[in-house]
């Protein structure tokens, strides 16, 4: 147990020390962000901040994490996912740089290279023998899906690296919303670990090793909110949102929480669903439901101060995945697809 606390710590440690290296590489080889015209107008004057922080966050999490991992196949899975994602983010923030536009990686091909990420899922999840049922809390009902499930799973990995993706919007947004959704499916895993030993057999070792990803990307995120807290002296990027909603998705999946990812991740589905209810609000009716989307730039446009918009996300998401936490301790720890 103690080594889940150490694997927080030493990433937290890691990215604090070398945030400033860090920073100041992207500095001098002008890794800036560039603004788009059409968003508020106060961010202009973030043009240039140094961006693709996500490396830091990634790079802080790999270190703490391998020297202390078991190697079980969940935890690769997660670890690899993330990897995966955040590789999609650097591609698409490195288009943005060459070209010195804030366009990158067309969407069809994001959408592509998550497939290819959904089906090595997919595939890891069949290797390891994970249910295709999915567990309705409250009815304690599992329905099964057969084949569907692995089309569940695309629409989990994607919906939630494109939820984080859009949250980053705002100085420790998206840092702060995630670390919040990663503590909670690591608390799962832990409750999990603790409640699965018995006088017949041991605990599940693999949850304490998937406890340990987790920890490991809460403390690298941690260490680079330290530098991300408004005003902000780096951003994560698409590397950095990309490799959290993917590890997120990835930790739902392999935990079988996969509804609880609708409270676990209530903040990230909010602002994309604002998204989408724009669009369609715009094109069907030529009006527009908000201000501006995602939603805070909505409160931004009403003139909201991005640390009030930052905190109070926080707060929501905090209460969101609180009442996902008190469902999962309520009805599922006894959903036998855990073991």
């Amino acid at each position: 147990m103690a080594r889940v606390l150490v694997a927080a710590l030493v990433a937290m440690i890691i990215a604090i020390l070398s945030g400033p290296t860090f920073i100041a590489f992207l500095r001098r080889n002008e890794f800036g962000q560039h603004i788009r015209e059409e968003g508020p107008q106060r961010h202009l004057e973030k043009q240039g901040t140094p961006t693709m922080g996500g490396l830091l966050i990634m790079a802080a999490a790999t270190i703490a994490f391998l020297p202390l991992s078991d190697y079980t196949a969940p935890a690769l899975t997660i670890f690899g996912t993330a990897l995966a994602c955040g590789l999609i983010g650097f591609l698409d923030d490195f288009i943005k740089l060459r070209h010195r536009r804030s366009l990158g990686l067309p969407g069809r091909w994001k959408m592509l290279m998550l497939l290819a990420v959904t089906v090595a899922v997919g595939y890891a999840a069949h290797h390891q023998g994970l249910s295709h049922e999915v567990y309705v809390p409250v009815v304690r009902t599992a329905i099964p899906l057969g084949w569907g499930w692995y089309v569940l799973l695309f629409l989990i990995i994607a919906g939630a690296v494109n939820g984080v993706n859009l949250t980053d919007g705002l100085d420790g947004l998206a840092a702060g919303t995630g670390i919040i959704a990663l503590t909670t499916l690591t608390a799962m895993a832990v409750t999990i670990y603790i409640r699965s030993g018995t006088a017949t057999h041991g605990r599940i070792g693999n949850r304490l090793d998937l406890a340990f990803i987790g920890a490991a990307l809460i403390g690298a995120t941690i260490g680079f909110l330290w530098f991300n807290a408004f005003p902000a002296e780096v951003f994560m990027g698409d590397t950095g949102a990309m490799a959290i909603g993917g590890a997120v998705a990835a930790m739902a999946i392999m935990l079988k929480v996969e509804l609880l990812l609708l409270f676990v991740g209530g903040i990230f589905a909010i602002n994309a669903i604002s998204v989408m209810l724009q669009v369609l609000s715009f094109k069907w009716w030529g009006r527009r439901i908000f201000l501006m989307a995602p939603l805070q730039h909505h409160f931004e446009m009403k003139a909201w101060s991005e640390t009030k918009i930052m905190v109070r996300f926080w707060i929501v998401s905090a209460i969101f995945c609180a009442a996902g936490f008190a469902l999962f301790y309520k009805y599922f720890l006894g959903f036998r697809s855990h073991t």
